[in-house]
């Protein structure tokens, strides 16, 4: 059976990457060509539930639509092999390639680029990609340059049809090299997301005090809400076994528990664990660890457990954990949700916000806060599997072993 995956970005490179991402067995398309990115999102809406993930022609339409469909999603990167070509090209024509404005390319990439080729990085104009910059900031970045003997170097195609009757500008493209890495990424991040869909994941509920056949009524409805089972066990509880899939549908990704305040409305108190392990006896462990923590909090809680030492706070007191009141949740707030504390996710907002919203990595985190390589991949861990947090990317530079995962922090 083959994954359909759903190829966004401008027309001329939807059609290229189509073409590579074809050539991989297995592997059908579907082009979603745009003439603006903002156009991104309503592509991908549309078009969901015809593909199995989505690939991205580059961060930006990412960013932009990355979040509108529950699929996998990877975006090809712009790496120093495309700026060197690009500088070739200049160069061919008798540009001067040290007087350069470069958008959206990692500063790191340039950074190393201009070093191996003799120029001096601090001479090349760069802004790297941010989640806040649009395309006129990009436009007004390149209009920046000195003087005509400039030339610019962009990666978003509404910035290269703004400037190239007004200088010289190259639009990058990716390499093939590039499509092939981020869609072999792709593929492992979908069959991960269909394996893990399909994990059993078992509940504990503690309803001592409410009747009993008003309790097994009530779980008997969220029961075949989430297509799974349900049975007693000899202390009294209720054991809930489930998949992954379900349950993260019925909490809109584990961020929320509507069920007890279901629960909450049919005058239930109720304190419900999740565990998600490899095992049935691991998640029957985890779900244990996550009643335990349901029940240090005051009121009916949900916590969810996962290996690694992450648990998440899917509500309290029958109300979603970022409270009810509009706008972002209290420092301490999302502190309690995912098991740091506030402090620490003081810190790291410091860190995020010093870094002017640039992705981050778990070794930057482990360096200011002085803390541990693994125990950094946790901290961002459970920002993300807790919403906080999401992946940006791989940084493929500037350090030895694997590749560390980039965020950007949703705090």
């Amino acid at each position: 059976m083959s994954t359909i995956v759903g190829i966004v970005g401008p027309v001329d490179l939807v059609d290229s990457v189509a073409a590579l991402c074809e050539q991989s067995p297995g592997v059908s398309v579907v082009r979603c060509p745009y003439a603006h990115e903002t156009d991104a999102p309503a592509l991908v809406r549309d078009h969901s539930a015809q593909v199995d993930a989505w690939l991205f022609t580059g961060i930006v339409p990412y960013t932009l639509a990355g979040n509108a469909s529950p699929r996998p999603s990877a975006f090809v990167d712009y790496t120093r092999e495309t700026v060197l070509e690009a500088w070739v090209r200049l160069a061919s024509t008798g540009r001067d390639i040290a007087r350069t404005s470069i958008d959206t390319v990692r500063t790191t990439e340039i950074r190393d680029l201009s070093t191996a080729v003799g120029i001096d990085p601090a001479a090349i104009r760069s802004v790297a990609y941010r989640p806040d910059i649009d395309s006129a900031q990009l436009i007004a970045f390149h209009r920046g340059n000195p003087d005509p003997t400039w030339s610019a170097i962009t990666c978003v195609s509404s910035v290269h049809e703004a400037l190239r009757d007004e200088m010289t500008i190259i639009r990058l493209a990716p390499s093939a090299h590039a499509v092939r890495t981020a869609l072999h990424q792709l593929l492992l991040a979908t069959t991960n997301q269909i394996h893990e869909d399909a994990q059993v994941v078992l509940g504990l509920v503690d309803a001592a005090g409410a009747d009993g056949s008003a309790v097994t009524e009530r779980l008997a409805a969220e029961v075949s809400a989430l297509a799974g089972t349900l049975s007693r066990t000899g202390d009294g509880t209720y054991l809930l076994v489930t998949t992954r899939g379900a349950l993260a549908g019925a909490t809109n990704d584990f961020t929320d528990a509507p069920f007890l305040r279901r629960f909450e409305e049919a005058s239930i108190d109720a304190y419900v664990g999740f565990g998600l392990g490899r095992t049935a006896a691991e998640a029957e462990r985890l779900a244990r660890r996550a009643l335990n923590r349901a029940h240090a909090h005051k009121g009916p809680a949900a916590v969810a457990a996962f290996r690694n030492d992450i648990d998440l706070l899917l509500a309290s007191g029958g109300r979603h954990p970022d409270g009810d009141e509009a706008g972002p949740p209290a420092i301490g707030v999302i502190a309690a949700r995912v098991g740091l504390s506030a402090a620490t996710l003081g810190r790291l907002q410091q860190l995020w916000e010093g870094g002017t919203g640039a992705p981050i990595t778990s070794r930057v985190v482990a360096a200011e806060l002085g803390v541990q390589l693994r125990t950094a991949r946790r901290m961002l861990q459970r920002l993300e599997y807790a919403g906080y947090a999401e992946r940006a990317g791989i940084e493929t530079t500037g350090s030895t072993g694997r590749p560390r995962t980039q965020y950007l922090l949703r705090l």
